[in-house]
């Protein structure tokens, strides 16, 4: 095993847009980079079904994610890339883990209640219990990092909660991962609210920058994203109650590889009228390249599927001999 067992996933529902590739796609990028590391890299399709979603598209959803990861800079010959759901090892180390797992844990987790609001006894039960699919999904592997969003922190803290009572009760067997919180760019909020996460499933397709929109579409979202009349400031303090600005500034910054520091040290005193058109050409820049690959690998899905099959037949073999002797662990019959 390498130095760092690498593994992280994105849902397979709608569209990936410019936050995804800005807070984890680009930020993985650069950890391959990392030789001692290994990386296993999965669209969740197990995670999507928790909530309400179309059947019709749900592999077509996995192999736009795929074609995404590739668009972006992640090379399937030195990376996993595989569908959750391929590897059947991930629900059955789930429903192991679940014996140890408390309802407390699970009661205190914010993500549940974010998505189930007030309906929360309509939501699923799989909505309820996905925190342990997702400690399974990282123990399955014995990963030793999983990068995170600081407002993905607390699954990491369950599943390690989940691997050490594992190990307390049997034996120490499971790895417990530890977080690579992302950089300052990795929560990118919606053009439309800079309070809220920019989201996949927004019902305003204006809120966000789908990897997929073209250049016209990408310059009136950001002409039309919500800002104040105020200019750009010198600090970045001093737009910590501005929350519309502070966001289109790291946007700018991570696309252009720049602290926020420097974006306001170039624009500071100006206008959005000004910033905006700025904003956007650079937006064109980065995100235009990527779509016509996408665009191109999606023309061929039976290259996607190839590289799909590969790589579920890689984490397969790494996460089926895991599985087998955490059952031995537990006493079950071979």
């Amino acid at each position: 095993m390498a130095t760092k067992r690498i593994v992280s996933g994105t849902r397979a529902t709608g569209d990936l847009h410019i936050g995804n590739y800005i807070g984890a796609i680009k930020q993985w990028i650069k950890m391959t980079e990392d030789r001692d590391s290994e990386f296993f890299f999965f669209v969740a399709d197990l995670h999507a079904i928790t909530t309400p979603f179309d059947a019709a598209t749900l592999a077509d959803n996995t192999r736009e994610i795929t074609a995404a990861y590739i668009a972006c800079g992640l090379d399937a010959d030195k990376v996993t890339l595989f569908p959750q759901s391929a590897v059947p090892q991930h629900a059955y180390l789930q429903w192991l883990l679940s014996s140890i797992s408390s309802m407390g844990w699970l009661n205190r987790m914010t993500q549940f209640k974010e998505k189930a609001g007030k309906h929360r006894d309509n939501a699923s039960l799989s909505l309820y219990a996905y925190p342990v699919l997702q400690a399974a999904d990282v123990l399955l592997y014995q990963a030793t990092h999983v990068p995170v969003g600081e407002d993905q922190k607390q699954h990491i803290e369950l599943a390690r909660d989940i691997a050490n009572s594992f190990n307390h009760h049997y034996r120490p067997f499971f790895t417990e991962p530890e977080p690579i919180i992302l950089g300052e760019g990795a929560r990118i909020m919606s053009l439309r609210d800079g309070t809220n996460k920019m989201s996949k499933t927004a019902e305003s397709d204006m809120s966000k920058i789908n990897l997929t929109d073209d250049a016209d579409l990408i310059a009136k979202k950001i002409r039309k994203a919500k800002t104040d009349m105020d200019p750009l400031g010198e600090t970045v303090d001093s737009l910590k109650d501005r929350p519309e600005a502070l966001n289109l500034v790291t946007i700018y910054a991570a696309l252009a590889d720049i602290s926020r520091a420097e974006v306001l040290a170039q624009f500071s005193g100006k206008q959005f009228s000004e910033f905006k058109p700025a904003l956007a050409d650079l937006a064109v820049e980065k995100l235009a390249p990527i779509t016509a690959r996408m665009n191109e690998l999606m023309a061929d899905k039976a290259e996607i599927d190839k590289i799909l099959k590969a790589g579920a037949e890689k984490a397969e073999s790494v996460a089926a001999p895991v599985l087998e002797e955490a059952k031995r662990i537990m006493g079950f019959w071979r």
